[in-house]
């Protein structure tokens, strides 16, 4: 019998992350909310890292990975990150159901250059301020360091990687989390109906809108369902502890979250296709499905 630990330990709690904060200890947070939301008001100490959200991998072949790998070992030596045995990183945003989990998107791409020790705030700074805690208008100045990176290449997949699972060369299957209107056909992205050349979805793939991991308190905040009702829900689409899992959405940002939520429900084979479809849609020589599916 495959038996899990209820408890989250990706996904942390506010208070979890306060008492953290409070500790002394090395201690780090990121707000990847944009710098005017930031500016209104963070959780002390945080440093604001937006190109985590914002950043549009070129491709997911070499030159491409080798630019995010440039990226964001940039981005997170600017945020005071070294990457130490010891170092904490809590990274947050606004609400879990409202920017498109860029919080679990900062946390792959922190976790897929070598970081053992990063989490995400489980209900992001709604819960945050829900709890009374501290607020922070202040810019903290944030010494430049240098991030020591060790990617973690089995984390990421390839267009390659996509192409052998449809070419039936693999033993992954494919996960599309995007919202409803983008998986039916009726919109190419969460930037515009447009914003690439085809909607649809990739052949075969199976469906679990992202929303799907998480419910509303009677505050309005949005966290993670519990770790027993999403595991059920994958059984229901076929997926248990020795599925081999490659998650897309539109750039690797829902699928992020998706990742985290198999891997902290004990599926632990599970890729992030980080191009997703905006790298696949815009090569017209890779086939995608096309059928309308009715909403």
């Amino acid at each position: 019998i495959f038996v899990m630990s209820t408890e989250y330990t990706r996904f942390i709690s506010v208070q979890r992350a306060h008492e953290l904060l409070a500790s002394g200890g090395n201690v780090h947070v990121l707000d990847t909310r944009t710098p005017e939301e930031f500016a209104e008001g963070h959780v002390p100490k945080a440093a604001n890292v937006r190109e985590c959200f914002t950043y549009l991998i070129p491709s997911t072949k070499k030159e491409g990975v080798e630019d995010l790998v440039a990226t964001f070992t940039r981005v997170f030596s600017a945020a005071g990150l070294t990457n130490a045995d010891d170092e904490v990183v809590l990274v947050y945003e606004d609400g879990m159901s409202t920017g498109f989990a860029q919080s679990c998107r900062t946390w792959f791409l922190l976790t897929l250059l070598g970081h053992k020790n990063a989490h995400v705030v489980n209900g992001g700074f709604h819960a945050w301020k829900l709890a009374k805690f501290d607020i922070s208008t202040e810019i903290p100045p944030t010494a430049s360091t240098s991030f020591k990176t060790d990617v973690q290449h089995h984390l990421l997949a390839t267009v390659d990687d996509v192409k052998a699972v449809l070419a039936g060369q693999s033993n992954y299957i494919l996960l599309d989390d995007r919202d409803k209107v983008e998986w039916i056909g009726a919109s190419s992205s969460p930037y515009g109906i447009d914003f690439t050349p085809r909607k649809g979805r990739l052949h075969g793939a199976k469906w679990i809108e992202w929303y799907d991991y998480m419910e509303k308190d009677a505050n309005g905040v949005w966290y993670m369902k519990n770790k027993q009702t999403i595991t059920e829900m994958l059984a229901r689409n076929g997926i248990g502890p020795d599925t081999h899992v490659i998650c897309y959405c539109f750039k690797g940002s829902r699928a992020s979250h998706t990742l985290l939520s198999l891997l902290e429900c004990g599926v632990t084979h599970v890729r992030n296709y980080f191009g997703s479809w905006n790298e696949w849609s815009r090569d017209f020589d890779l086939p995608i499905d096309e059928t309308k599916i009715e909403a």
